[in-house]
């Protein structure tokens, strides 16, 4: 069926039904051949149980897949984005994780992702304050919360946003609780706006905000670069781990630094 929806020529939409007729028609007996199974089936200890739960979790996930494919393909209908099924492929251990999320990027090449989107805070030193696992969420709706957690617990001077974290109430909220803000503003600015946003400060510190990505790089290879489990505790637990590790070998490498620079400072008074 993928074969046929990719290729073109005279005739596709025809041979695209056929292919999903088909594709559906051994859905159906294979799912008829699983609850048959599981209707008969004696289970004798919690292996069997577990099983079991998992084949249930799976048939359900095929009949959803079914009457998707089904109303699309066959009958033609436009599928609402929120019953959409998106899913991550992680190698054969990782079959299928249902809180995945179609993630607009805003950029060119590629304009979307799927994954699940987590949102990083960092200080001036580079070391991870604040991070959250985000639930279909906008980037500018996680600004209150976010507010709220991170000045609690830390003096904020200045904070550096994306575009993507605009809107009027943010940049207000924001003004009331920090003393600069670099929240660069989507789409036209106003003669304050831009005046705000050419001065020398502000460009300053929306250049020191590029850093963000070598961050997110380094918090790829501290552990979030592969997810080797099933389950969206474990994802989360995952991002938990992976932030830890990030801090640590921030704080190691800090620490190794001040080492050699006190032994080389020794060395110099010693050949004084």
């Amino acid at each position: 069926m993928g074969r046929a929806s990719g290729s073109g020529g005279k005739g596709k939409e025809k041979r695209v039904k056929n292919a999903a007729r088909d594709y559906l028609l051994k859905s159906n007996a294979l799912l008829d051949k699983l609850e048959f199974f599981i209707n008969n089936f004696e289970s004798e200890g919690v292996q069997d149980i577990s099983t079991i739960i998992e084949l249930e979790r799976f048939i359900e996930l095929m009949q959803k897949h079914i009457d998707l494919v089904d109303r699309r393909i066959m009958k033609g209908e436009t599928i609402p984005h929120s019953e959409k099924l998106f899913s991550l492929s992680a190698g054969r251990r990782s079959i299928f994780e249902q809180y995945t999320e179609w993630v607009a990027k805003g950029k060119k090449r590629p304009s979307v992702e799927l994954g699940k989107k987590v949102g990083i805070t960092t200080d001036q030193y580079n070391l991870i304050v604040d991070y959250q696992v985000m639930e279909n969420q906008a980037d500018s709706q996680v600004v209150p919360l976010l507010v709220e957690r991170t000045i609690s617990k830390i003096t904020v001077y200045s904070w550096s946003f994306d575009k993507g974290y605009w809107n009027k109430e943010n940049k207000k909220l924001l003004s009331e609780n920090i003393e600069m803000v670099v929240l660069p503003k989507k789409g036209k600015c106003n003669k304050e706006e831009a005046t705000e946003q050419s001065s020398k400060l502000f460009r300053k510190l929306r250049h020191k905000h590029s850093a963000v990505e070598s961050n997110i790089n380094e918090l790829e290879n501290s552990g979030l670069d592969r997810y080797p489990d099933r389950g969206y505790d474990h994802f989360k637990r995952y991002v938990s781990l992976a932030v830890s590790a990030y801090n640590l070998r921030r704080i190691g490498a800090e620490l190794i630094a001040r080492e050699r620079k006190r032994k080389e400072a020794c060395l110099s008074r010693k050949a004084a």
